[in-house]
C-alpha cells in the first residue's frame, strides 16, 4: 500500500479531497511551534481552506518541533511531504475526509538551530505561532512570573550557546531582525491561557531582558502578540484511526487526524505586517478576545476537567460515555449556570444558553473517542488556569462554588492512582510525584492535597472552599463518583 506524499495524491480515489492548489507554488510566511494534532485540525485545516480558495499562497507553514518527542513528527512529515489527512467524525457517523497541504515544511530544532533561527529571521516570515500547550509558557501559577530557574532556559541564556527553547529561538530570529532593520513578526499564541498573547509577551519579554535588557523593551514595545480563542476537540490519533484511512482510501498516512464537526478561533486582528484574509475562513476577527476566551476556558476546558476526573473514577473511560450518563450532564450543566456563567463577561454574538448546550452535545459525540485519560493528563497546568479562577471570583462575589469545589476534589482522588474499581491510574502530570504524595496522605488529612501553595494560594484557609471541597471528598471516599455527582445534582434542603 502506498504512503500518503505528493507523488501519491494523483493516485487517491476521488472520495478523498485533495488539495486544488498547487503546492510547489507555495511560500511559507508561518513558522508554528508546535505541529500536533490541534494545530493540524484547526490553524493548517483554516490555511488549507483559504488555498483552496486561491488565497495565502505567501502564507504557508512551516512546523518546527522543539522536543525531543517531536523527531517522530519530523520523520513522518519528512516521508509524506508534510501531507496528513484530517477526518471529521459526525454525531450521526458519518465522516468527511480530506488532505490538507498548507504545511510545506518541518524542522526539528535539536537537528540545527541555526535553520529554524534563520528561517524566522528571513523577511518573508511574517508570523510566528504557538501551540506549546499550557505548560510551555514556563510561568509560576500564582505569580504569573517567569521561571528563571528552568534548566533549559539557564542554558539558553549562556552566553554563545545554542538555543534549546522556544524562548531561545525565537528570541535571537527577533534580534536578529531588529540588527538586520527588519520588522518583527507577530508571535500568535493559540493556547489554552486566558490572555494568551499578553502571557506570550511577558514570558518572551521577560526571557530576551535577561538576555539583553534592550532586547526586552523593544519586544514588549514592538512585537505583537494578539490574544485569541481556539476550539475544536481534537483526541490523540489511535492505530484504529490509521487502519481506518488505509481502509477506506488505500493510502498509509502514519500521523492522521480527527476531531468533531465543531471549530471556533476568535482572534485579535493585531499583526505587524500583514496576516492571511482568515476572516475568509471563518475566523472572527475582534478587538477584544477576553469575553471568548472566558467563555470557552471556564465553559468547555473546565467542564472537560468537571467530567474526566469523576469519570474515570467510576469506570468510563470515554468523554462521550461520561456526557451521555444524565448525571454527569446535569452536573456540567448546573456547574455552567450556576458557577461558571456569573463569572462571565457579555459575549458579542454568542447564545450563552445555546452554547452550553451543544457542549453537552459536543461531549456526546461517541465517535470523537476523546479519552477520558487525554482530559485528565498535566492537571496542574489546567486546573489553576480554567477552574480556580472561576473558585475564586465566585467566594468574592458570594457564589456557589459546591460543584467547583467538587471537581478539585475528584482531581485530588484520582491523583491516588487508583479507580474505584481497584485499577490503577496513569497520573500524567509534570508534578506527579508531589500530587501523588499529598493525595496519598488525605484519608488523615483531608485538606493535604490543597496545601501546595503554588498550585493553590491560600484555598485551604477559606472556610467555605475548605468545607465544600472536603464535604466532596468525602463522599467520594465514601459513596463513589457518580453517586458524590447525585448528591450535587439535588435541589438544596
Amino acid at each position: 500500500m502506498p504512503t500518503l506524499s505528493s507523488r501519491t495524491l494523483s493516485a487517491l480515489p476521488s472520495s478523498l479531497a485533495t488539495p486544488s492548489y498547487d503546492r510547489s507554488g507555495l511560500t511559507a510566511g508561518i513558522v508554528h511551534f508546535g505541529v500536533g494534532g490541534f494545530h493540524r485540525a484547526h490553524q493548517a485545516m483554516y490555511l488549507d481552506r483559504l488555498m483552496n480558495a486561491g488565497l495565502a499562497r505567501d502564507w504557508a507553514i512551516v512546523g518546527v518541533g522543539v522536543l525531543p518527542t517531536d523527531a517522530y513528527m519530523k520523520q513522518v512529515m519528512d516521508s509524506q511531504d508534510c501531507l496528513y489527512t484530517l477526518t471529521v467524525k459526525n454525531p450521526d457517523g458519518s465522516r468527511e475526509s480530506r488532505v490538507i497541504g498548507s504545511i510545506i515544511d518541518y524542522l526539528f530544532a535539536p537537528d540545527d538551530p541555526e535553520v529554524v533561527i534563520e528561517k524566522m529571521a528571513s523577511a518573508d516570515l511574517r508570523i510566528v505561532s504557538l501551540t506549546i500547550t499550557e505548560g510551555g509558557y514556563n510561568f509560576h501559577h500564582l505569580t504569573g512570573e517567569f521561571n528563571a530557574d528552568n534548566p533549559d532556559v539557564i542554558h539558553d541564556l549562556t552566553p554563545g550557546a545554542a538555543p534549546k527553547t522556544t524562548f531561545g529561538l525565537i528570541t535571537e530570529a527577533l534580534s536578529r531582525r531588529r540588527a538586520r532593520g527588519l520588522a518583527p513578526f507577530t508571535v500568535m499564541s493559540c493556547d489554552n491561557i486566558q490572555g494568551n498573547g499578553e502571557v506570550a509577551r511577558t514570558m518572551f519579554a521577560a526571557f530576551a531582558h535577561l538576555k539583553d535588557p534592550e532586547l526586552g523593551r523593544w519586544i514588549t514595545e514592538s512585537v505583537p502578540f494578539p490574544n485569541s480563542m481556539v476550539d475544536r476537540i481534537t483526541p490523540a490519533t489511535t492505530d484504529a484511526d490509521r487502519t481506518a484511512v488505509a481502509d477506506e482510501f488505500g493510502i498509509i498516512d502514519a500521523w492522521p487526524v480527527v476531531c468533531e464537526p465543531f471549530e471556533q478561533w476568535v482572534l485579535e486582528d493585531h499583526f505587524s505586517i500583514g496576516r492571511p484574509p482568515f476572516e475568509r475562513a471563518g475566523v472572527q476577527l475582534v478587538e477584544d478576545v477576553e469575553p471568548y476566551e472566558l467563555m470557552k476556558l471556564r465553559l468547555l476546558n473546565a467542564s472537560h476537567q468537571g467530567m474526566c476526573y469523576f469519570g474515570y473514577l467510576a469506570g468510563y473511560r470515554y468523554a462521550h460515555e461520561a456526557a451521555q450518563d444524565p448525571v454527569f450532564a446535569q452536573f456540567l450543566l448546573d456547574y455552567m449556570d450556576k458557577e461558571a456563567t456569573p463569572t462571565l463577561q457579555p459575549v458579542p454574538g454568542i447564545d450563552l444558553e445555546d452554547y452550553k448546550r451543544t457542549l453537552i452535545e459536543r461531549f456526546s459525540n461517541e465517535y470523537v473517542r476523546d479519552t477520558l485519560s487525554r482530559l485528565c493528563a498535566e492537571s496542574s497546568d489546567r486546573i489553576p488556569k480554567w477552574l480556580l479562577p472561576v473558585i475564586r471570583e465566585n467566594l468574592d462575589k458570594g457564589g456557589d462554588i459546591h460543584r467547583s469545589a467538587a471537581i478539585v476534589a475528584s482531581w485530588a482522588r484520582y491523583a491516588e492512582g487508583n479507580d474505584e474499581q481497584g485499577n490503577p491510574i496513569n497520573v500524567v502530570d509534570t508534578l506527579k510525584e508531589p500530587l501523588m504524595a499529598a493525595a496519598a496522605l488525605q484519608h488523615d488529612n483531608p485538606l493535604a492535597f490543597v496545601s501546595n501553595p503554588d498550585i493553590f494560594g491560600d484555598l485551604k484557609t477559606n472556610e467555605r472552599f475548605a468545607t465544600a471541597y472536603t464535604q466532596a471528598l468525602r463522599d467520594l471516599h465514601t459513596a463513589g463518583a457518580r453517586t458524590a455527582l447525585q448528591h450535587l445534582t439535588l435541589p438544596p434542603k
